[in-house]
């Protein structure tokens, strides 16, 4: 990205920030704008903000930018030394920092053999990011495919996941399931598949397992259709971790892209006051994260791309005039 291109996005980010700083969420409203306490903190995924780093140096910059936990990356935290370890958590303890959720490694989204396969060490990896502290697991689910039915489909996710959640609650880790929305995610292919969250509940149902529920994603959550009630409907143990973004103005919903998306308020396309205040009113105490998937905030140098990050979350967070957990 060249400079001026650069600043126009971080001078765009900063005008969305004047504008939306204003705004009261609609449980605000309900409350005559009474400060509205909430339980979820405030967090940073490299990843998702297109950043590769280790993560001692992903839990450095959340520290340095106010973010108040985590993503973990579990390849990292499997090859840690206990020294190291403990070295990790007492620098994130100092800096009041919380885990977040990790990415679950296993491949259950294909055929047996890759599941087999991706699930082998699924076990010790379970057993290092709990010993480091971590407690929530986070993975995607494919909304469509072009070879099995919805039925076929159903039943040989449901089946995998029962056996990762298994190993994963063992641990005392809990697992996380997020619906992809968009249309144009799900109609590309001859077999649509589970793309709502009474689908993902569904799914959730039959896998049986206790602490599994939903990675909820407010793109996807509005792409779906689904409402702030849908979320009031939940309680704080169905929902394991929580995507915040925006989408692009001037697009139909049927016409959004999964990977062209915005930080958090800088449209206001989805209604993040709303969606937030939900989380709030069900008492959610996990991590919310920005995943924009973003090109623009993708080139931007490291430091400011974590610093354009922090600035779009605790704008989104001052609409509900929230305190700090």
């Amino acid at each position: 990205m060249d400079t001026r291109s650069r600043r126009q996005f971080l001078e765009t980010a900063a005008s969305a920030a004047l504008v939306t700083a204003g705004w009261p969420s609609s449980t605000a409203r309900a409350q005559g704008s009474a400060p509205v306490s909430r339980r979820f903190t405030q967090d940073l995924v490299c990843g998702a903000i297109g950043l590769r780093v280790p993560q001692r140096e992903a839990v450095d910059l959340a520290a340095r930018h106010g973010f108040e936990s985590v993503g973990a990356q579990g390849a990292d935290l499997l090859t840690m030394s206990e020294a190291d370890l403990a070295a990790l958590r007492d620098f994130m303890a100092e800096k009041k920092l919380r885990w977040g959720a990790a990415n679950l490694p296993t491949d259950f989204r294909r055929d047996d053999e890759t599941f087999r396969k991706t699930n082998a060490g699924l076990s010790d990896f379970a057993k290092a990011v709990r010993r480091a502290g971590v407690t929530r697991v986070g993975t995607w689910l494919s909304p469509s495919s072009d070879t099995v039915t919805y039925r076929q489909n159903f039943e040989a996710v449901s089946k995998r996941l029962r056996e990762v959640a298994g190993i994963l609650t063992g641990e005392g880790l809990r697992l996380g399931l997020e619906y992809v929305g968009p249309k144009t995610a799900w109609a590309g292919k001859r077999y649509p598949f589970l793309h709502t969250m009474a689908e993902t509940r569904e799914l959730i149902d039959t896998i049986g397992v206790k602490g599994v529920g939903l990675v909820l994603d407010s793109w996807h959550w509005y792409l779906a259709g689904d409402s702030v009630e849908d979320i009031q409907s939940l309680r704080n143990e169905d929902v394991v971790a929580v995507d915040l973004n925006d989408a692009p103005a001037g697009l139909a919903k049927d016409q959004q892209v999964d990977n062209a998306r915005e930080l958090p308020v800088a449209t206001g396309v989805i209604p993040a006051a709303d969606f937030l205040g939900a989380l709030v009113a069900i008492g959610y105490d996990g991590p919310v994260r920005a995943e924009p998937f973003n090109k623009a905030l993708n080139a931007l140098p490291k430091e400011e791309a974590v610093a354009a990050t922090a600035t779009s979350m605790r704008m989104a967070i001052a609409l509900l005039s929230a305190p700090a957990p």
